[in-house]
């Protein structure tokens, strides 16, 4: 039987994955509460939940979960029976410049939540769920054959990656020492709407279409499975409401591609669209020195979330990024804002100058 709720909380929620949770939530489930909670960092933007920020049953907090009087407040004041927990530091990069940062947030901020749910939730109801997001980065690197599976060893290759997994390991502890009801799920590399231009994808496309170089980690040979974000939500809608407490799903996107043959088909669909020259993006490619260990593959086998629950990914690679594209192209003044920093007083103006 389907799980039901009155209040979820959400955290992250303002993010590129989780604005896409938080409106797929309080659309489809009118009469539950969803709280969004969002410190509101760089890569938060209020300006991605616009569209549902005066329905009745979405509710915005501007917090951090390394904040525990925070935390214990929210779950003492709307009785939150669920937990999606986004919230994290997830860039590679920034992780490598700042790993400390990294395990504050991941880890420490997933054990205040955790020790939130323990403490205002019965040991195995049947009416709460702690459901952790993670990544497929948590399983390390793939040769040029195989597929991460669910039971997969943990093999972390980044400051970020061990975070995340850390903070997946102390989930499954607070399941199996306290008896918690947990899930967890590891996605692939997420593209579509609303992502924060550091990410390969809404980089390449804004490059592109200011003429700028694109930049590219050594030769382009690493490959990522890539997964439609919207499907993503889809998926973790499903688990939240119909998986198997402490149960692992992995969510991926069977779309392989190197880092290369992605861009150059970036390019091509740019040029259309942009209505430049045939080949003519493609010039502004310009490789750069790799990333300090740089996972060569990853690919995930999504096959027991398709059996179980029934979910696959409604779209092929080439008609998500295409779709991608339109949005990006269409919605100028957000990536604009974005990359200027004035997404920053969205906020301000929405809740504090009313």
């Amino acid at each position: 039987m389907a799980r039901t709720f009155n209040t979820i909380l959400v955290t992250g929620g303002a993010g590129f994955i989780g604005s896409h949770v938080v409106r797929r939530l309080v659309n489809n489930y009118p009469a539950c509460k969803i709280l969004n909670l969002d410190k509101l960092t760089y890569a938060g933007n209020l300006e991605n939940l616009t569209d549902i920020q005066n329905k009745p049953n979405y509710i915005f907090v501007k917090g951090d979960i390394n904040d525990i009087n925070c935390i214990e407040d929210i779950f003492e004041k709307y009785t939150i029976e669920a937990v999606v927990h986004l919230a994290a530091e997830s860039h590679v990069d920034r992780s490598i410049s700042n790993p400390t940062e990294f395990a504050v947030t991941n880890v420490v901020g997933t054990i205040n939540l955790l020790n939130a749910a323990k403490k205002n939730w019965a040991a195995a109801s049947d009416k709460n769920l702690f459901y952790q997001i993670s990544t497929d980065e948590v399983y390390g690197s793939l040769g040029a054959t195989g597929l991460f599976t669910e039971e997969t060893c943990y093999s972390p290759r980044s400051p970020y990656s061990a975070s995340k997994a850390s903070a997946d390991h102390f989930v499954r502890a607070y399941h199996h020492t306290y008896l918690l009801p947990v899930a967890i799920s590891n996605c692939s590399n997420n593209y579509g709407s609303f992502q924060f231009p550091e990410k390969l994808i809404p980089l390449a496309i804004h490059n592109i279409k200011n003429s700028k170089p694109v930049p590219v980690y050594g030769k382009g040979e690493n490959i990522r499975d890539w997964l439609f974000v919207e499907d993503h939500a889809a998926a973790i809608d499903l688990i939240l409401h119909n998986g198997l407490v402490g149960s692992t799903y992995n969510i991926g996107g069977f779309n392989e591609w190197k880092n290369i043959d992605l861009i150059r088909l970036l390019c091509k669909l740019m040029d259309k669209k942009l209505n430049r020259p045939a080949g003519s993006s493609e010039k502004l490619i310009a490789f750069v020195k790799d990333r300090a260990g740089h996972d060569l593959r990853y690919a995930i086998d999504s096959s027991k979330i398709k059996k179980e629950l029934g979910w696959e990914p409604s779209l092929q690679f080439e008609q998500g990024l295409d779709k991608t594209v339109d949005w990006y192209l269409a919605n100028e003044k957000w990536l604009n804002d974005i990359t200027s920093g004035d997404y920053q007083n969205y906020y301000k103006k929405q809740y504090l100058e009313r």
